[in-house]
């Protein structure tokens, strides 16, 4: 997944500080990739290069003023929601109010450039009747 962001700089201390992991082969000056977990990767660009990156003729949306999409990513826990939730606020990060469906738990945070993020838990078994 690739967002836009105004200053790599800022992301890089934003999504390290949730524990991610700088990939400093997959970065440069104009973007950078962060590991998430084992094959999830998110790549932020700065805003020219993404738009760069647009080949159909859009215009690139800012993420600060209109919703784009919701970067949803699975956690082994609750507590694993609420723990990078947490490290997400401590960053700077916006965050919504947690939804509880008892078989699945999520909480959504904008980061500092308006790009949303869902992580979320949910119990294999699914909802119970």
């Amino acid at each position: 997944m690739n967002v836009p962001v105004a200053d790599v700089e800022r992301s890089k201390r934003f999504f390290t500080a949730l524990g991610w992991r700088l990939e400093e082969g997959m970065t440069s000056e104009h973007g950078a990739a962060f590991v998430i977990d084992e094959g999830q990767i998110l790549m932020v660009a700065e805003r020219e290069f993404y738009k760069s990156m647009i080949k159909s003729g859009k215009t690139l949306g800012d993420p600060a003023r209109v919703a784009m999409v919701a970067i949803a990513f699975d956690l082994p826990s609750r507590a694993a929601v609420d723990e990078l939730v947490a490290r997400a606020e401590a960053a700077g990060a916006t965050l919504d109010a947690a939804d509880d469906y008892g078989f699945m738990y999520q909480r959504g945070f904008d980061d500092p450039d308006g790009n949303h993020f869902e992580p979320f838990w949910a119990d294999p078994a699914g909802p119970v009747d």
